[in-house]
């Protein structure tokens, strides 16, 4: 009898202090305690050794990269990080800072300086209105320095304010080895970038659908507001034709940058994205071309796009504290896949919380598995909840704590 009391009197003690316990509970850690995740699921696939494969062996442009353009990792550089005029490959950061702040339906006013702007040019004059989006087609696909002036003033209300806005858009990006001085890529003293910083100022504006879709057309066809001028714009990039799988995407000549060039392809499940500068001089006008195929081959013959981590649904579990159970369920969202030499050296890297504390979310993350090529993380993959878990009730502590002190205290 006096053992039933003391344990009713334990009980009361209990209950009162009940919800103190579960919300502190989960403050104590145990060394070890961490998830089941099985780490050979986790592994790289191996890189099978690839025979055949091409070599850059020299190349006319000054600087020159090449990317991955699902990553952004350098597959290949020469110089790649060396400021240099770029000329008309600027109307890339001039096109997709337009298309990301207007609308591309509004009308923009021809000014007097937008029609004193040289060759090449479309020959806009001072108070003709055209639509923005025809505007960019002409842009592109002609490269009219013209036109890139009426867009400059009509975003921004000046060139100089244009330039500015444009610049800090490359900073934000990441690009800190460029400046605008020019929105049409003619030369300027503070006017330059880096092949690393323009291929990733390429990659950015490829990732827009309507800038993708203007750098792919071939021919396009519009007319002034006022019908005074019917017009017809062709692409002057070559390399559409030249190379499988190309879409773009500008080209640039300047005294001071040389011939310049900008390509993309997307061809056998692979993205690239090359950047030429200094390419030669006049007469070499294909110089570019010769290098962009040189680099492009490289790519696609020294590199192949490997499954890095499968798509797992349950990848393990994790303890859960103050729960109705003891762990819940871990998945990764989807698969991650990377192009990849045979000299390449992959691993991964797991972080993860060493236990979560009820109530746990469907979908709540956990952690993260980083991809890293050669050292350096190029992707990070979240690892998250697969089941939610609800907290422990007062009374299953009760219980769960009765069944404790009975135990230690048998006999």
């Amino acid at each position: 009898m006096k053992r039933i009391r003391r344990v009713f009197a334990i009980c009361m003690v209990m209950i009162l202090s009940a919800n103190q316990y579960i919300a502190f509970q989960s403050a104590e850690e145990e060394v070890g305690q961490y998830s089941t995740i099985d780490a050979k699921k986790l592994e790289p696939a191996v890189v099978k050794e690839k025979k055949g494969a091409e070599q850059v062996t020299s190349l006319y442009a000054k600087e020159a990269i090449l990317l991955d353009g699902d990553t952004g990792r350098v597959l290949y550089e020469k110089d790649g990080y060396t400021r240099h005029a770029m000329a008309s490959t600027t109307k890339i950061m001039t096109a997709i800072y337009v298309i990301e702040n207007c609308d591309l339906h509004e009308v923009a006013t021809v000014s007097k300086n937008a029609a004193t702007q040289p060759k090449v040019h479309m020959g806009v004059q001072e108070g003709q209105q055209y639509k923005v989006q025809d505007l960019l087609y002409a842009l592109m696909l002609e490269s009219f320095n013209d036109c890139a002036v009426v867009l400059a003033e009509h975003v921004s209300g000046s060139v100089e304010q244009f330039c500015k806005e444009m610049t800090m858009k490359a900073h934000e990006l990441g690009c800190q080895d460029t400046s605008f001085e020019t929105p049409n890529g003619l030369d300027g003293e503070k006017h330059y970038t880096t092949p690393y910083d323009l291929a990733r100022i390429a990659k950015y504006a490829l990732d827009n659908p309507t800038f993708a879709a203007i750098v792919g057309t071939k021919e396009y066809s519009f007319s002034e507001i006022h019908g005074k001028r019917q017009i017809t714009v062709y692409n002057k990039d070559s390399f559409l034709n030249q190379y499988e799988g190309a879409i773009g995407v500008k080209t640039g000549f300047t005294s001071k940058a040389g011939y310049c060039f900008v390509g993309a392809i997307k061809h056998d499940g692979k993205y690239l994205i090359s950047v030429v500068l200094a390419s030669g001089w006049p007469p070499n006008k294909s110089y570019k071309w010769k290098d962009t195929i040189a680099l492009m081959k490289y790519g696609e013959s020294n590199y192949e796009k490997y499954l890095v981590v499968k798509d797992q649904e349950r990848v393990g579990q994790i303890q859960v504290e103050g729960g109705k159970a003891k762990a819940v369920s871990l998945s990764m969202e989807g698969s991650k896949e990377m192009l990849l030499s045979e000299k390449d050296q992959v691993e991964t890297r797991l972080k993860l919380a060493r236990q979560v504390e009820a109530p746990v979310k469907r979908g709540q993350k956990v952690g993260t598995l980083s991809i890293y090529v050669n050292g350096i993380c190029y992707d990070t993959v979240d690892i998250r909840t697969s089941e939610k878990m609800e907290k422990e009730g007062v009374d299953a502590v009760i219980i769960r704590l009765i069944h404790t002190y009975l135990l230690q205290h048998q006999g």
